[in-house]
């Protein structure tokens, strides 16, 4: 048995029959929640192996910025 030679261009014109049959509304949910995706820098990385590590750090701090930016009474 021949494979059929499976061509990497891309065709000059895609006809409607070509594609399937799309589902309306398939990712609307997943969209709706959003992504928050932040990558690090490699050397940041090192430093931070998990999310837990790196979340724990800036909530700290914020922490610290929130206090030392406190408006005092007089």
């Amino acid at each position: 048995m021949k494979k059929a030679k499976v061509s990497d261009e891309l065709r000059p014109e895609y006809r409607r029959e070509d594609l399937d049959q799309g589902i309306r509304g398939k990712y609307f949910e997943s969209y709706q929640k959003g992504s928050n995706l932040v990558l690090l820098s490699p050397d940041v990385a090192k430093v931070f192996p998990t999310e837990e590590a790196v979340n724990e750090v800036l909530r700290s701090l914020i922490d610290l910025a929130q206090k030392s930016t406190g408006r005092t009474k007089h």
